[in-house]
């Protein structure tokens, strides 16, 4: 079992991913409200080696020894991956020794200010950046940034990526009814996103429960208004996730592992983790479907938000 890789995943926008975690659990330069993997425990714009470039590297090499090609290798996990100070060595490693895979990014792009991390992901075939808010009131109130963050800065630097990367941009935006779709804040978003001018501009709700309890996923009624306001071309909603058990990756023995263990008592994301010694992103993908199923639900209590058996 690998450490820092996981996967390959079924991607609502990727296909089979093979993720790549470069930094520890919440370490990230915002604490996001609708965040899967809970609260950001280390809010930094400080870059480091969180994970030592060597151990990546042997961990990638490890599995391409006989493991099939993924349709993506993807930087993501549970926190913000251009917080590794080499995270463009690593692309290179990618490219250079494993050439028929492409690479991908998700990123907040919020250190996108600094040119060097700019040109670190320049050897990436596609970046997949957020934008939640273009208005410094709704970027405080959802995205929780760390404290020298600054909106514009946030959206002159995507205008700046744009400019440079000569891969595709994917950009999402996730609505949260009641916060970021009034009039002012999907003008200013639509202003923002003009300039930006990704190749795809993809629109996200909540899919499972965030971090605080207080917010609500956008109907799909008002997804579609939204983008017909818009009218901006190529936009796309993203879908939610039975299908992904269509998908052969699909593991009925993880998803046993999962509702046993659950069975037993409610669990935190965190206490699903330790337990079954799987990666949170992987959780995830099978969380989000037994959970469409109904199969489980999430509660909040005092120690965060767990998970029980429906009807056990």
């Amino acid at each position: 079992m690998f450490k820092h890789l996981f996967g390959p995943v079924p991607s609502r926008r990727l296909g089979m991913s093979l993720g790549i975690d470069l930094v520890p659990h919440k370490v990230c330069s915002l604490n996001c409200v609708y965040c899967e993997c809970g609260k950001t425990t280390n809010l930094t714009l400080k870059r480091d080696e969180y994970i030592p470039f060597d151990e990546i590297i042997k961990e990638i090499d490890e599995y391409f020894l006989d493991n099939e090609l993924p349709d993506y290798i993807t930087f993501s996990g549970s926190g913000e991956p251009t917080l590794h100070n080499r995270i463009g060595d690593i692309i290179k490693y990618i490219k250079d020794n494993y050439p028929k895979v492409p690479v991908a990014v998700l990123t907040s792009g919020t250190l996108f200010y600094d040119k060097r991390v700019r040109d670190e992901l320049l050897d990436a075939d596609l970046v997949l950046p957020s934008i939640d808010a273009a208005t410094k009131e709704a970027f405080l109130r959802i995205n929780r940034p760390d404290r020298a963050l600054d909106v514009t800065s946030h959206i002159e630097s995507l205008i700046d990526f744009r400019k440079e990367f000569k891969g595709d941009i994917w950009l999402e935006v996730m609505i949260l009814p009641g916060i970021n779709d009034d009039a002012e804040n999907l003008a200013a978003l639509k202003e923002a996103i003009i300039k930006i001018n990704p190749e795809q501009l993809q629109i996200n709700t909540l899919d499972r429960p965030g971090a605080v309890d207080n917010i609500r996923a956008a109907t799909n009624a008002e997804l579609n208004e939204i983008v017909t306001k818009w009218n901006i071309p190529n936009t796309y909603i993203i879908k939610s996730a039975p299908s992904r058990k269509k998908i052969t990756a699909y593991r009925e023995d993880t998803e046993s592992a999962i509702l046993e263990t659950i069975k037993r008592r409610p669990l935190t994301l965190l206490d699903i983790r330790d337990i079954l010694g799987l990666h949170i992103n992987e959780i995830n993908k099978y969380l989000d479907i037994l959970e469409e199923e109904k199969k489980i639900e999430a509660v909040r209590l005092d120690r965060g938000l767990f998970y029980k058996i429906v009807n056990p």
